[in-house]
């Protein structure tokens, strides 16, 4: 955590609309310095899209001089083009975060809404809505892009300040939604124990190809 007066600046990337909100912070009062989207939907080229990419976020980061810089990291579905597109997207503007010295974090989707709603299920509505109500914005943007990229500023900013990060210390990895490292260690229990009980794997295949 940033001590004294810091930003943050929250990024969720598209390629399409790429959304951007930055948080100023001073002690336990949070106020929201601008929020926005990079405007891509018009460039039919993609490599033209993550060159603006980098340049409008790193003009951002320039403009804003946020201490820290977090993302939402793309979702997983189905569509392996999709996912590539947004995986380009946030690499460009992770990269120029990085040109600037800035250190970056990465949350997952359901991670940020449950951080600011309390449910991975929420709608971008509702995300919008509580935004508006806890940073006291009267008139939020059209477009949800925006508030998305707020929402992820926040998702870091709630997970940076709380008390157990200060308990966990170096069990709380950095990115991945601040999941902590007794879930690396549960997968290494896993493989362990796959590792002794051979037989508990082919089964499980077996089943599989059934």
């Amino acid at each position: 955590m940033v001590a004294g007066k810091y930003r943050i600046m929250g990024i969720d990337p598209g390629t399409n609309f790429t959304g951007y909100g930055i948080l100023e912070v001073e002690g336990r009062l949070v106020r929201s310095v601008v929020m926005g989207e990079i405007d891509l939907h018009k460039m039919s080229d993609p490599y033209e899209k993550l060159r603006y990419i980098f340049q409008r976020v790193s003009s951002l980061v320039e403009e804003y001089a946020p201490a820290e810089v977090a993302f939402e990291s793309p979702f997983f579905g189905e569509n392996v083009q999709s996912m590539l597109k947004l995986g380009r997207a946030q690499g460009v503007a992770m990269a120029a975060a990085l040109s600037h010295d800035k250190p970056v974090f990465e949350y997952a989707p359901m991670r940020i809404k449950q951080a600011i709603s309390g449910r991975g299920s929420a709608s971008k509505e509702q995300i919008a809505s509580i935004i508006g109500k806890l940073l006291k914005i009267e008139t939020l943007p059209k477009r949800l892009d925006a508030t998305d990229g707020m929402a992820v500023a926040l998702c870091h900013y709630f997970t940076s300040t709380s008390p157990l990060n200060d308990a966990l210390g170096e069990d709380r990895v950095k990115g991945l939604g601040g999941a902590k490292k007794a879930v690396k260690r549960g997968t290494s229990s896993w493989e362990k124990f796959l590792h002794e009980n051979p037989e508990r794997e082919v089964k499980q295949q077996k089943r599989s190809i059934k």
